[in-house]
């Protein structure tokens, strides 16, 4: 025999070897560009391969030096390289059945199970290729009996951690990516090997713990719960006086966060707030949401105080001072009449500045700056939503806000951005029409707040101020009717007189003038 046939008679594959290479090498490289997460194994693979490859070459080179292939030499390097070659394609093979089939009809069977048929091939593999090297496969059958009892009294802990985290993998009861609460600490389990579990932390700490400990320990799995998305339910605590109804807190702070969605929390079910309990000054409140996101806790939290902040203050509803602060303020009847009248004045000189008012009186502009509400609103809440009937104008003071219109084509169009000044809503607390746009806060935002019965009385008094408004109002609709029809001076003064007469008997029967 030349040299290379007796490489393939050392290798067992008669004529075959040659493409047993090829076919082993071209399968690892398309499995190491498939599966970058398991290019280790397969490079370990690979270089087990080369390893084997390189020893047949040995073996084959002894029996065409004239060797004995009963030789004690040859027949336990054959034995190696053969166990180096099988080993490899074993862990090929587990990386395409695993990885590429089972993925492909969407069964991911535990990362131990897959360990343990590996093992199990090794050993099966091992034992016969024993036969090579003709060893007595019976004497080490029964020593092995003394080497496990040896074994297991050393390495209990071990084993104890081995056994755990067979556990854990066959019976599912934790998973990767659930996040777990142990011993007081959170995080999302990230890894699950045979003698310990990772756990990573929001803080970005690993936490290993012994698989042992995690089966004797108490552990909850967070957010977890049967044919349910994945979602913890989180508590934010707040105190209010006891001045305030808690039907008003309830009804102010869910308002607050039900008008527009916060990023991470679950729409269903909705946030709620509670009142929990009463103390000596103030009545405790919680608010209640479902997080999406767990890593995101304490963000969302934020967001969630900022919103009760908020819809609170534009309730008029302020958040408890703790009772034993003493604020010591001589307060005397001129004290409060300066101070409402620098208020009232500072409302009336921003009414100054609205077109829709120009036609009142100083006396009427105090008149009605003194039935302004404050409305604030946080950032990203929707200060009027499209459709929605609502009986009030804004007029804001500070911040910016982003005009949306919902149309067929496009469901939240910007159309315009709105700064302090600027009033909208006005259509609604003139006529009753119903909203035409969204307005959501750009940022924190100041208002001030004129329902229709603060204008109400005015109205009463002199009627004759709905004839300017409805003119105002008319000439603004037909200016954006010229703007995108292009129509004449004729036909805007026909249409300013048609729209203002329309205009004027909503006006009127709205208020019932």
């Amino acid at each position: 025999m030349n040299f290379w046939q007796q490489v393939e008679l050392a290798a067992k594959m008669h004529g075959a070897f040659i493409w047993a290479i090829v076919i082993f090498v071209v399968f690892a490289l398309a499995l190491n560009a498939l599966r970058p997460a398991e290019r280790m194994r397969i490079r370990a693979a690979l270089l087990l391969f080369a390893l084997a490859f390189v020893g047949l070459l040995l073996v084959g080179g002894f029996a065409y030096r004239g060797i004995s292939t009963d030789s004690s030499l040859y027949l336990w390097f054959q034995w190696a390289s053969l166990f180096c070659l099988w080993i490899a394609i074993i862990n090929v093979a587990s990386v395409f059945i695993f990885e590429v089939f089972l993925s492909t009809i969407r069964l991911k069977p535990p990362r131990i199970m897959r360990d343990l048929l590996v093992a199990l091939a090794y050993v099966i593999l091992g034992i016969t290729l024993l036969s090579i090297p003709r060893v007595d496969i019976s004497g080490i059958v029964a020593t092995s009996a003394v080497l496990t009892a040896v074994i297991g009294l050393s390495f209990q802990d071990t084993l104890g951690n081995m056994m755990g985290g067979m556990a854990l993998q066959l019976e599912r009861a934790i998973g990767i990516g659930d996040w777990i609460k142990i011993d007081g600490q959170e995080g999302v389990v990230r890894e699950i090997r045979w003698r310990h579990t990772s756990i990573e932390t929001r803080n970005w700490d690993t936490i290993v713990i012994p698989n042992s400990v995690l089966m004797k320990s108490r552990v909850t799995v967070l957010g977890r719960r049967a044919g349910a998305p994945r979602q913890h339910r989180q508590w934010v605590y707040f105190n209010v006086d006891f001045r305030y109804s808690p039907a008003d807190v309830i009804d102010a702070v869910e308002t607050g966060l039900r008008a527009e969605p916060i990023p991470n929390i679950a729409a269903e079910p909705q946030p709620n707030c509670v009142c929990m309990d009463f103390k000596d000054s103030f009545g405790s409140y919680a608010v209640r949401y479902w997080l999406t996101d767990l890593a995101v806790d304490d963000p969302t939290n934020s967001i969630v105080r900022t919103r009760i902040y908020f819809a609170l203050r534009r309730a008029g509803i302020p958040l408890s001072i703790p009772a034993h602060s003493i604020f010591m303020t001589e307060d005397d009847t001129l004290r409060r009449e300066r101070k409402d009248t620098e208020e009232i004045d500072k409302r009336a000189h921003a009414l100054e500045g609205v077109e829709l008012f120009s036609s009142l009186t100083e006396e009427e502009r105090k008149s009605l700056a003194s039935r302004l509400r404050s409305a604030p609103f946080a950032r990203g809440e929707a200060m009027t939503r499209q459709g929605a009937e609502a009986h009030w104008l804004y007029l804001m003071t500070g911040g910016e806000a982003e005009v949306r219109v919902s149309t067929d084509s496009n469901l939240n169009e910007r159309v315009a951005t709105l700064h302090a000044g600027d009033v909208f809503g006005e259509m609604g607390m003139m006529t009753g029409e119903r909203r035409s746009a969204t307005v959501i806060a750009s940022t924190d935002t100041q208002c001030y707040r004129l329902d229709k019965e603060a204008f109400h009385d005015i109205l009463q008094q002199r009627p004759q101020i709905a004839e300017d408004i409805s003119m105002l109002l008319a000439k603004r609709r037909v200016e954006l009717e010229a703007a995108r029809e292009g129509l004449n001076e004729e036909a805007k003064r026909l249409r300013v007189r048609y729209h203002q007469n329309e205009l004027l008997r909503r006006i009127k029967n709205f208020f019932t003038l």
